[in-house]
């Protein structure tokens, strides 16, 4: 097992608030294990969908830094796709990465998140880039918004959400399918690196796209699930406040498709941007 890559789990900070361990690494796969805790989970102990996004990205990256090596860095997911297939409902999961294809700087896998018994909980498609020590461009300017503030009936209701709230996620407008939550830097949410885990991003824009939606229904008697999301992070994240911009791009009946920005809140420059498509049915 790579000594870095064990380190980077153990020493990041988000990993050991979620619980994440580095159960296995080859040269051909890793895995990530995360034992259920209630502060991951949604009401009804329904593991929240940025756990699942936050283990395989871990799994994914733990995997490239190992094959691609430590000087190859740093890192990033230029490409983010999962299916969520099934609930993980109070019990544990792991992130399986397996390598598809190694280039220079690429690495291209699949990755599958179980639960208890084997039980298939999600599967993802990612490619991991590695910067070979290069700067990067700087990323283009979000769209933004109006500026106005109005969190609307979830800002309360997403405060009192454990996962949500301990990533120090809160909605600052939600309207008629527009949304902007902030996400103030915290230790908590950190990587090793000394910037913020892609996990932290990727559960922010998950999180985006969920509360889009909810702008158009308003409060009911509803059901309610993230089929899938399809992501890029542009950049490795710095130690920044983010701030995700919201949009229901289109509608099907009870299916949106949403389109998320998630940007550096001081310099409005994109950290990532994605799809986020949510299910709300009676």
């Amino acid at each position: 097992m790579s000594d870095f890559v064990n380190n980077w789990v153990e020493q990041s900070a988000y990993c050991q608030t979620l619980g994440m361990r580095l159960a296995s690494l080859r040269d051909d796969a890793a895995a990530i294990a995360l034992p259920f805790i209630e502060a991951n989970a949604n009401p009804g102990n329904a593991l929240h969908g940025g756990v699942a996004a936050s283990a395989s990205v871990t799994a994914a990256h733990a995997l490239a830094r190992h094959v691609l090596g430590e000087e190859t860095g740093p890192w990033h997911s230029m490409d983010f796709q999962i299916n969520y297939l099934a609930a993980a409902i109070g019990e544990d999961i792991q992130a399986t990465a397996r390598l598809l294809r190694r280039g220079k700087e690429l690495c291209f896998m699949a990755v599958d998140v179980t639960g208890d018994d084997g039980k298939a909980i999600a599967q993802c498609s990612i490619a991991v880039r590695g910067r070979l020590g290069r700067d990067g461009i700087e990323t283009p300017m979000a769209a933004g918004d109006h500026g106005e503030v109005e969190p609307g009936f979830m800002g309360d209701r997403i405060a009192a959400n454990p996962f949500i709230s301990g990533r120090g996620i809160a909605m600052d407008f939600m309207r008629d399918g527009q949304v902007r939550l902030l996400m103030p830097w915290q230790d908590s949410n950190g990587d090793q690196g000394g910037g913020m885990h892609e996990g932290a991003a990727l559960a922010l824009l998950d999180t985006a796209g969920a509360m889009c939606s909810w702008s158009i229904t308003g409060l009911g008697k509803f059901k309610a699930s993230t089929p899938s999301i399809q992501a890029q992070v542009l950049a490795p994240p710095a130690k920044a406040d983010l701030v995700a911009y919201g949009n229901v791009g289109y509608r099907d009946n009870e299916m949106y498709w949403n389109d998320i920005e998630v940007a550096d809140a001081a310099t409005g420059r994109l950290v990532a941007r994605g799809t986020v498509l949510y299910r709300i049915f009676a």
